[in-house]
């Protein structure tokens, strides 16, 4: 079999034509909505996300302001369209004005959920809310009602970061314990002796923009800072004075530590009972990132044992907490009612960058904030749709194998297809791996409008790879092949000669299967969960591993293994219906034939 293979590196301004798809993967894909068909062939230098006439008749579109917006996105929406601004509406006054309307803003305040875009009966083409979080706004009917969503996720970084210093300051020095004591007709000099941040070991956790911020002005205090994210480019920490470590060497070396990371299901109380036990005696938390990356309640037990010195808060798992809440009224905690964003700046440049962003998609114009998109034809989507899911969990399996403290920034990814490169769009494709991984460690959703800009804004090289094959090009791919270089491997057998952390997949009957990691072939249904076990090639390792498996009542619904030669090393792949218990993985990496393991969730 012959092959011929052409090589490509991403741009942000790619302009290969293709329809969008929503990529979310907070909801499942909703029917597709049919858009005018056209030949790919055909030029096309802008994609038209939009199209907005108003309903009325008019030139201008109507713009829906539901909750309050600073005076200069007022004005700029202003100069394009006819405003609406009405504040503190019920769901019913919003669902009968909605229908006279082709945009609403929104904060965090005013649910938008399926009624609303079924009142708007087709005439609602975005949706801005201003700010970060979209917890308020059904992605899903969105997307299936055609209508965009876009945020204002960067004019808040300053703000919070100086919000995570003001707390980090206060903290150390008990000025809010010491200026209730003042109110109260005390003078307890004795009582306030703080601590000097100079010197001190300052742990960021999540290097985003936020955490970039609070680490350049800790640099500005005198600390010493490290930062834990295993997905920052190294050389943008370096740059300012950062030395990027792992977990737990943050954990176990820092005198703060500051949280900067989103809330996802791997970072849901990332910081417990075990982790805090991992920390220096005495440790000073500050959180101005989201509640739920901590438990409350273990944060209070490590108070109360003096593992945590303080800690203050300006997030909490429930907003706003319960008045006798032990953890808020706790002397060593110092509180903030979410005051992150909480600045005429950063307010004034929220209301700017929602209102350039409804405008620019009103307008027709691709939106980099954008957090969903409207759909494929359907013919199109049928056909790509289980290698969507291939590309995503291919992306999802290669970062969970990366060790912490290793940046990712080089992604090389390898389409083999009988497809002529024309025909072989591989736009969204690259999309999904994108999301695959980015979206576990980070509060962004990666679509095919945003997910060139995503990836080069956290330093992530992506290039493609397309291998001609001879024969049929019934399907549209025969694999598609993810490498991780210049990273450290969690699990050394996915590593392939030349270094990389490498997965292959490809669909069989429409369901995507794991095929290959590192040098050992493997075939694996991507469902559920994985474990991936390194051993010697043995008897009974199968029968071993199933029965712990069966033991703890994790059912198993494929397994394979692939090996190197008879009696040496060999791969075992497991997929598995739920995650295995911790007690259950230990008494797999205690088998003596296994030589590592690692379980990764799909």
């Amino acid at each position: 079999m012959s092959a011929a293979a052409a090589s490509s590196t991403i741009s942000v301004a790619a302009a290969n034509p293709l329809k969008t798809l929503s990529l979310s993967s907070r909801s499942p894909l909703p029917s597709a909505i049919s858009l005018p068909s056209r030949s790919l062939n055909t030029p096309r230098r802008r994609l038209i996300l939009v199209s907005c006439t108003a309903g009325d008749g008019s030139s201008k579109p109507t713009i829906l302001v539901a909750e309050k917006l600073g005076e200069a996105g007022v004005k700029l929406l202003e100069g394009f369209a006819n405003v609406d601004c009405s504040y503190n509406m019920t769901p019913e006054e919003l669902n009968t004005k909605i229908s006279l309307c082709d945009a609403l803003i929104v904060r965090s305040g005013t649910k938008v959920g399926r009624e609303v875009f079924e009142s708007s009966r087709g005439r609602l083409k975005v949706v801005g809310r201003a700010g970060v979080g979209i917890d308020n706004v059904d992605l899903s009917a969105a997307t299936e009602f055609g209508c965009l969503v876009v945020n204002a996720p960067t004019a808040n970084t300053i703000a919070a970061a100086e919000h995570g210093i003001a707390l980090l300051a206060s903290m150390a020095r008990n000025v809010a314990q010491a200026d209730a004591s003042v109110k109260d007709g005390e003078w307890k000099r004795n009582k306030y002796v703080g601590v000097s941040l100079v010197g001190k070991t300052l742990a960021v956790m999540g290097f985003g923009k936020v955490g970039t911020e609070v680490a350049r002005r800790a640099k500005g205090l005198g600390m010493r800072v490290i930062a834990h994210d295993p997905y920052a480019p190294a050389d943008r920490a370096h740059a300012i004075g950062v030395e990027l470590v792992s977990f737990d060497e943050a954990l176990a070396t820092a005198d703060f530590i500051s949280l900067h990371m989103p809330l996802t299901p791997a970072t849901n109380k990332i910081l417990n009972d075990e982790t805090f036990a991992k920390m220096k005696k005495g440790v000073r938390i500050v959180n101005v990132a989201r509640g739920g990356v901590i438990d409350e309640d273990a944060l209070v037990r490590a108070l109360d044992a003096g593992i945590v010195s303080q800690a203050a808060l300006d997030v909490f798992t429930k907003e706003p907490p319960a008045k006798d809440s032990p953890l808020v009224q706790h002397e060593n905690v110092t509180v903030t009612p979410h005051l992150g964003a909480s600045t005429m700046e950063a307010q004034e440049g929220v209301a700017i960058e929602i209102a350039e962003a409804v405008v620019g998609a009103l307008n027709g114009e691709l939106a980099a904030t954008a957090v969903n998109a409207p759909m494929v034809s359907a013919e199109v989507l049928t056909e790509l749709k289980p290698y969507v899911i291939l590309a995503e969990k291919l992306g999802r399996l290669a970062v969970q194998l990366v060790a912490g403290g290793s940046g990712v920034k080089n992604v090389k990814v390898s389409y083999t297809s009988a497809r002529a490169t024309d025909d072989l769009d591989t736009r969204l494709l690259r999309a999904m791996i994108t999301k695959g991984i980015i979206e576990p460690i980070s509060d962004v959703y990666v679509n095919l409008v945003n997910a060139d800009f995503t990836a080069k804004q956290r330093g992530l090289r992506l290039s493609e790879e397309r291998v001609l094959l001879d024969g049929s090009p019934e399907n549209p791919l025969e694999t598609i092949t993810v490498q991780l270089g210049n990273v450290e491997s969690k699990f050394a057998s996915s590593l392939s000669e030349s270094g990389e952390v490498k997965v292959e997949g490809r669909v069989k009957d429409g369901i995507p299967h794991l095929t290959k990691v590192g040098s050992f072939e493997v075939d694996v249904t991507l469902e559920g969960s994985i474990i991936l076990c390194r051993q010697v090639d043995q008897p009974g390792m199968i029968g071993t591993v199933g029965s712990i498996l069966g033991e703890s009542n994790v059912n198993v619904n494929f397994m394979s293994v692939g090996r190197i030669a008879p009696r040496k090393q060999a791969i075992m792949a497991i997929g598995v219906d739920d995650p295995p218990s911790k007690e259950t993985l230990k008494k797999i990496g205690e088998i003596p034939a296994i030589e590592e393991f690692v379980f990764l969730k799909l």
